[in-house]
């Protein structure tokens, strides 16, 4: 997760996001650096937004609450429904959690690289 940081350091200060600039912060940090994963982030931020991917996930979590939906006067049938939607959403998540282990690829994204 160190890396990935350092990489938002660098996009907050307007630095470059390149090999040296993400060494010389993870070292400053006193992280014992590894140049494969330094090379694998910046490789992987090269055509990002950043600012975009930060505005996109900022707003993900506003857009979930507004789609599920429910408002403080709602009736407990529509809590019912929630409930059984969620419960489904659990399962469904579950389940691919389990077809990612049996899939066995390793995973793919700065998640299973960093994460």
């Amino acid at each position: 997760m160190e890396y990935v940081y350092a990489a938002l350091i660098l996009n907050e200060t307007g630095e470059e996001i390149n090999e040296d600039n993400v060494t010389g912060v993870l070292e400053a940090a006193g992280v014992d650096v590894e140049e494969s994963r330094v090379k694998a982030l910046v490789a992987a931020l090269e055509d990002v937004d950043i600012e975009d991917a930060i505005e996109t996930a900022a707003a993900a979590p506003a857009a979930a609450g507004a789609a599920s939906g429910g408002s403080a006067d709602g009736d407990a049938s529509a809590d019912e429904a929630d409930d059984d939607d969620e419960a489904d959403e659990a399962d469904a998540a579950e389940e691919a959690a389990d077809d990612d282990e049996e899939d066995g690829d390793g995973g793919e994204g700065l998640g299973e690289l960093f994460g």
